[in-house]
């Protein structure tokens, strides 16, 4: 069964939402970060703003630093874990899609 992310953001604006696009601004402040997770369907691509933004993926072996400006895509069925370098405020965009959006938590060790 899907369910739907549940944590703490700063801010978060939606840009755009139809049943196989989610288009939005996230706003994570100093630690906070979007918990390990996977989406069946949908890639998420990530647009740093104002950063520098890091994505883990692999349970951690795999770390992806974005500046403002710099961009990553994350393909379906592949964990993954944002937050703001050494913990700190970080914002972006990100388009989820295309497909049916869900938010299925994982468990990293």
């Amino acid at each position: 069964m899907a369910k739907s992310g549940n944590y703490e953001l700063e801010n978060r604006v939606v840009l755009a939402d139809t049943p196989t696009l989610r288009v939005s601004e996230l706003t994570l402040a100093a630690g906070q970060a979007v918990p390990w997770h996977y989406h069946s369907e949908i890639t998420d691509t990530f647009v740093c703003i104002e950063g520098p933004m890091v994505i883990e993926t692999q349970g951690g072996r795999t770390k992806t630093e974005l500046q403002p400006g710099e961009r990553h895509a994350i393909p379906p069925r592949t964990a993954h874990y944002v937050s703001g370098k050494d913990g700190e405020r970080c914002r972006f965009v990100l388009v989820q899609g295309v497909g049916t959006y869900d938010y299925m938590p994982v468990e990293v060790p």
